[in-house]
């Protein structure tokens, strides 16, 4: 489902602030797989994500979706393939629409446009019952304007959106590190549940081990801009933290200051 091959990319280039965020990465996604990334600030796990959803032209290497080269596509004629959380719950959605105008506009990602009635009663009750998955009621709130909705809400509700068309890759950036303890561990079971109901590919950023170790079926981290250590199935069912450390220790050949990589 996605393919990624010896991508590189620095920035600033020649300058006093030259940064090489990705070093010669590959990886490869098979369907149905949910990948954790983790590593330290800096370690290149959002640039990654990044260069996946076409926010910047990566320097060298390939990017393929489902088959399909996307290396040269800009960011939004990406969007078809992808749904995207981000860390920020105000950037998912259009605070001054209300929800099923969001949602509306989540439905339409990457079709064409025509003038035909906007949202048609079939539509509104599909957005009651997707709603009412997310057990926060805001199948009753149609209406409201999304700027009024709390973070937490507004996140879950960002990630319903991401997964209205069962995109054929789901980009998590931090999408819970902004929440509070209890709402993010609420948002990370919503995720947990979709990905596994739509039976989606996903690939999720957290600086959380524990939420690394706990979810997904591989997980990848990264130090200086490669992918230090890959683990999956078994192995990583039986993952500790203490075993993810050594293995980044043996990998990178570097101690990790795993509170540091916790609390970053």
């Amino acid at each position: 489902m996605l393919k990624i091959q010896n991508i590189s990319k620095t920035f600033n280039p020649g300058t006093i602030t030259e940064k090489t965020a990705l070093q010669e990465v590959s990886l490869l996604l098979r369907e149905g797989d949910f990948v954790t990334v983790i590593g330290g600030n800096g370690a290149g796990k959002s640039t990654l994500l990044n260069a996946v959803a076409g926010a910047f032209p990566v320097d060298r290497g390939s990017i393929e979706i489902d088959g399909t080269d996307v290396t040269r596509l800009p960011e939004h004629k990406r969007a078809r393939f992808l749904g995207r959380v981000f860390q920020d719950p105000m950037t998912g959605t259009a605070g001054t629409m209300n929800i099923e105008e969001n949602m509306a506009l989540a439905m339409r990602r990457g079709k064409p446009r025509g003038l035909k009635w906007g949202i048609t009663p079939a539509e509104r009750e599909r957005y009651r019952e997707c709603l009412k998955s997310l057990e926060l009621g805001l199948e009753d709130r149609l209406s409201s304007k999304v700027g009024l909705l709390s973070g937490g809400q507004r996140q879950a509700l960002t990630l319903l959106m991401a997964t209205l068309q069962a995109p054929k890759l789901l980009l998590l950036d931090e999408h819970t590190a902004a929440l509070d303890p209890k709402t993010a561990a609420k948002v990370l079971e919503m995720t947990r549940r979709i990905v596994e109901e739509q039976h989606l590919t996903a690939m999720m950023v957290t600086h959380n081990m524990r939420d690394a170790i706990s979810t997904g079926n591989r997980l990848i981290m990264m130090n200086d801009g490669r992918i230090v250590v890959d683990v999956s199935g078994e192995e990583k069912q039986k993952l500790t933290r203490k075993d993810l450390m050594d293995l980044f220790e043996k990998a990178a050949g570097k101690e990790l200051d795993g509170d540091r990589l916790l609390l970053s």
